[in-house]
């Protein structure tokens, strides 16, 4: 008789979605590689301009998938009666958005193990992706942890690591990662839990935090250098978005570069036919913008309608 591990998998958007599909495995496999006994993921949220309350990334798919989806903050104890019934061997998070309680990483016998976007103990903690962009760091990557109660502090099973090209932002780093999670964990799980990996304890004091992103973490302040506001625009977007005040409304900056130039902290200037900002070093050229109320367009399209830039 064929064991299936009896995994329930804990995660909530995009970036947890394609290690959701490699555990399920593809519809056709003859033997699926695990039995995936539960989901649990954040409830549905607003979201969008027309705030329609919509359900995570992940809860689409488990429905999509025939699997049972819970919604409960996990301190619930509706949702620790149901994570016990469904009895799982082995745990698997990724981006799920709570911590787990020292209740719920003693129960599967398996432990716990978690998918995180940084290469650990770099970049611990909720927003490890934009932290790495906005440092400016040359390599980013994912690691397969065993949870501990500690947030990110957990021994590492396996890490895999990609550059950080010129171009990517906190959009395409997450897609590249995802995949890669999902493709690591894929090669981990069987080796993890035949024994042959053994998970090693990670160096402290090499840590480095990543904190939850808040809307106004965005906000330009061209005090700073022209380079560093042109790495938080590529990692704030597309969420939470970089931006500032212009004419006492929002502008988005979705995509800028640095270029040499003289100008006086928050000058605004024309450089080449596109809109630029004096920062704390050199110009800060706005390649792509989204003025308040309107669509997303290039930064030579808004200077030719922005009235006293």
């Amino acid at each position: 008789m064929h064991f299936m591990t009896r995994i329930v998998f804990m995660g909530s958007p995009e970036f947890a979605v394609p290690t959701l599909r490699a555990l399920v495995g593809k519809s056709g496999d003859t033997v699926r590689p695990y039995d995936v006994v539960g989901v649990v993921t954040q409830p549905d949220r607003p979201s969008g301009r027309g705030r329609e309350v919509t359900a995570p990334p992940v809860k689409k798919l488990a429905v999509d998938l025939g699997l049972t989806v819970i919604q409960q903050k996990l301190r619930s104890p509706e949702a620790m009666d149901q994570i016990r019934l469904w009895t799982p061997d082995l745990i698997v998070v990724a981006a799920f958005g709570q911590i787990l309680r020292p209740d719920i990483l003693a129960l599967p016998p398996r432990g716990c193990i978690n998918v995180h976007a940084s290469l650990l103990p770099r970049w611990r903690g909720a927003a490890p992706i934009q932290a790495a962009l906005m440092a400016g760091d040359a390599e980013t990557g994912v690691t397969i942890m065993k949870m501990d109660p500690g947030v990110d502090t957990g021994a590492i099973i396996s890490q895999r690591a990609i550059p950080i090209e010129a171009k990517d932002t906190g959009g395409t780093l997450v897609d590249k990662l995802s995949l890669l999670g999902a493709e690591l964990l894929t090669e981990t799980l069987p080796r993890y839990l035949s024994g042959e990996l053994t998970p090693q304890a990670q160096d402290d004091s090499k840590a480095t935090y990543a904190p939850m992103l808040k809307k106004e973490d965005g906000r330009l302040d061209f005090t700073r250098p022209a380079d560093e506001l042109a790495r938080r625009v590529r990692a704030f977007n597309p969420r939470p978005g970089a931006f500032f005040e212009w004419n006492g409304e929002m502008l988005k900056v979705h995509l800028a570069h640095a270029e040499m130039g003289k100008a006086a902290v928050r000058q605004r200037l024309a450089y080449e036919g596109q809109p630029a900002v004096g920062s704390g070093s050199d110009l800060l050229i706005l390649d792509e913008v989204q003025p308040a109320g309107k669509k997303s367009m290039s930064g030579k399209a808004f200077l030719s309608g922005a009235r006293g830039w």
